[in-house]
C-alpha cells in the first residue's frame, strides 16, 4: 500500500481524543511509509492528520473542488495539491490515488465519502480495503446501524464484512494491508 485517502471532519469536534487519534493515524502512516491522500484543508482534523505527516516527512497529496479554495483554507504545504471541478471528481481522484481508505470522526461529508467508497466496493468497482477509525466510539451508532441492516435483511453479511473498523490507528492499518494483499493480483 503506497498510499490512503483518509476521510474525517474539517472540524476537531469537542473530544480531544478527536484529534489525537488523528495525529497517531498521521504517525502510524509515516511509520509503514504510506502516503496520505486527502481533501486538502488545513483545518479541523484534516489538518491534524496532514500536519503530522508532513512534520514527519511524510507524502501528502490534498484534492480540492475549485469552488471550496476559500472556504476550507488549503493546506499550504502540500506535497501535491490537485484541483478539480466538483465534489464527485474530487472523490474519484482521491479513489484513483489512494490503495485504501479510512474514515476518521466527521459530519456529512465524510460519512459520504466513506458509503461512496463502499458502495463503489460493493459493486465491483474497486477492491481497496476500507476502513473506520473508531474512536471513543464516535462510529458505534453507525456500527449498530449496519449491524441492524444485515439483521433486517437490507445488508448481507458478506457486504457488511467489508468496512473493517478498530479504535487503535496500528491495528486498523494492519488489518487494511491485510486486505490488500489478498486482493492484490498474484
Amino acid at each position: 500500500m503506497q498510499r490512503l485517502a483518509v476521510y474525517c471532519g474539517s472540524r476537531s469536534g469537542h473530544d480531544s481524543a478527536f484529534a489525537s487519534a488523528a495525529e497517531v493515524l498521521g504517525e502510524t502512516l509515516v511509520r509503514h511509509g504510506v502516503g496520505l491522500v486527502y481533501g486538502a484543508a488545513q483545518i479541523g482534523l484534516m489538518g491534524v492528520v496532514a500536519d503530522t505527516v508532513l512534520k514527519l516527512g511524510g507524502e501528502v497529496i490534498g484534492v480540492m473542488p475549485r469552488a471550496l479554495l476559500e472556504k476550507e483554507i488549503v493546506h499550504p504545504q502540500l506535497s501535491q495539491l490537485e484541483l478539480v471541478d466538483s465534489m464527485h471528481q474530487r472523490k474519484a481522484r482521491m479513489s484513483e490515488l489512494a490503495d485504501g481508505m479510512v474514515a476518521l470522526p466527521g459530519g456529512f461529508g465524510t460519512l459520504e465519502e466513506l458509503f461512496e467508497a463502499l458502495t463503489w466496493l460493493q459493486l465491483g468497482l474497486h477492491e481497496k480495503p476500507i476502513g473506520l477509525m473508531n474512536v471513543a466510539g464516535f462510529f458505534d451508532p453507525l456500527l449498530q446501524f449496519l449491524d441492524a441492516s444485515v439483521d433486517k435483511g437490507f445488508l448481507s453479511p458478506q457486504h457488511r464484512q467489508l468496512l473493517r473498523h478498530h479504535s487503535d490507528a496500528e491495528l486498523l492499518l494492519q488489518d487494511l494491508l491485510k486486505q490488500n494483499r489478498c486482493d492484490a493480483p498474484s
